[in-house]
């Protein structure tokens, strides 16, 4: 069997691009490298979700960074999750804790963290942040001392 016959997205051009949250779409792989720690980080600029009492539209940079265990994220799939938010209402903070949760359940990483940064909307951005790390391990250390100085050094913001 090869590697990629679990891979159902990738390559596929007949995809359908879901517009409500989808985390079926989600598809992993085997990790060719578990023995070694490494982070794997994706950027996704574009990430759109509704406002869930007013229906206005909220955009955001979503950053997902983690180590993975014995599994990854296909990215294609991930880019099809992320966008079946596009028509899913929920406040900023419920969509990153989701999107976190959900890859937790995909991949069982070793560490992960998401960061939404919202564009601003009533002159006022949010920015939520969580992260998780295995039970029992030095990453849940990690995750304790990221979280408590995730926005120590806050980055210049000169986009919104």
């Amino acid at each position: 069997m090869r590697e990629d016959e679990n891979l159902t997205l990738l390559g596929n051009r007949a995809v359908k691009y879901k517009n409500d949250y989808a985390p079926e779409v989600l598809e992993a792989f085997d990790n060719k490298h578990p023995d070694n720690d490494y982070f794997v980080k994706f950027n996704c600029p574009e990430f759109t979700s509704l406002c869930p009492i007013t229906g206005q539209p909220d955009f955001a940079n979503i950053i997902i960074s983690y180590v993975p265990d014995k599994k990854l994220v296909e990215s294609k799939s991930l880019k099809l999750y992320l966008f079946s938010f596009r028509e899913h209402g929920d406040f900023h903070e419920d969509c990153v804790n989701i999107i976190m949760k959900d890859l937790i359940k995909l991949m069982d990483p070793k560490y992960i963290e998401v960061w939404g940064k919202f564009l601003p909307r009533g002159g006022l951005s949010i920015d939520p942040y969580c992260n998780y790390g295995k039970p029992g391990t030095d990453w849940e250390n990690v995750a304790w001392e990221r979280l408590a100085r995730h926005d120590m050094n806050p980055e210049d913001v000169n986009n919104r």
